[in-house]
């Protein structure tokens, strides 16, 4: 497969730096009940460490300082967390308290705490390894702004440790993306990781609002792209995946 702007497994030091990343931690974790009864989902534990601290710990092995974290359960236990792990960090925390955005529409609404006008998404609940370069890196290498509005990282299906769906998107020869068609299987899965240009962000909806909505739009206009990541990628959605989790790192 080729790519309008080939890859390399070297970081290009002209690459522009990503200076802030989203996280996104205010989801009810219900998949992982009963583990999240008294805890946010952000907070299970995962090979000794909390799902959250394996993100921020990524953020910061990619030198990105502002971090801005999104709270709705069990808010107040998230924020102490941040307090005690990551003072290293600039953390803004968006108070979603009253409600609960979804993917979008928390992003949407964090916006004034992002002074970027391209910056990254993480998602709380999904751990990664990186491969030969950290995928943030290759992230901000492969960004193309004069073309991009997202650039989502996949990883192919097979690869998709622990997850149990059937795909998420097609990529074509030049990177660009299609969403899986309905009871049919697509190669790619998303990893809840991206980089984004706040372009993405016009015209929105009101209250909540998944990323979907904003990823078809850009598809739409030929502006969504992916891009594979090399190393690994687990779906910690519930409490067996913990123990499959921490069974295929201990191989690694």
């Amino acid at each position: 497969m080729s790519f309008a702007k080939p890859l390399s497994l070297r970081p290009n030091p002209a690459a522009a730096p990503i200076g802030t990343a989203m996280v996104l931690a205010a989801g009810l974790g219900k998949r992982m009940r009963p583990l999240t009864a008294t805890r946010p989902k952000p907070l299970v534990e995962v090979a000794g460490k909390p799902l959250l601290d394996h993100v921020l710990d990524r953020l910061r092995d990619a030198g990105i300082g502002r971090v801005v974290v999104n709270v709705h359960y069990l808010a107040d236990a998230l924020e102490a967390h941040l307090k005690r792990k990551a003072s290293d960090l600039d953390i803004r925390i968006s108070d979603e308290r009253g409600l609960l955005l979804e993917t979008g529409g928390g992003v949407a609404r964090a916006l004034p705490l992002i002074p970027d006008e391209r910056f990254l998404i993480a998602n709380s609940d999904n751990l990664w390894v990186d491969g030969p370069v950290d995928a943030i890196s290759l992230l901000a290498d492969r960004w193309d702004d004069a073309t991009m509005d997202a650039l989502l990282l996949l990883v192919p299906l097979a690869r998709a440790n622990c997850h149990s769906g059937l795909g998420d998107f097609h990529m074509d020869a030049n990177g660009r993306i299609a969403r899986r068609r309905p009871s049919k299987v697509a190669p790619f899965v998303y990893t809840g990781i991206q980089l984004v240009s706040k372009r993405l962000f016009t015209d929105l909806p009101e209250g909540p609002f998944g990323f979907m909505l904003l990823w078809e739009r850009a598809m739409a206009a030929g502006r969504a792209f992916g891009l594979v990541h090399q190393g690994l990628w687990f779906d910690v959605g519930t409490p067996p995946a913990i123990g499959r989790t921490e069974a295929l790192l201990g191989r690694t």
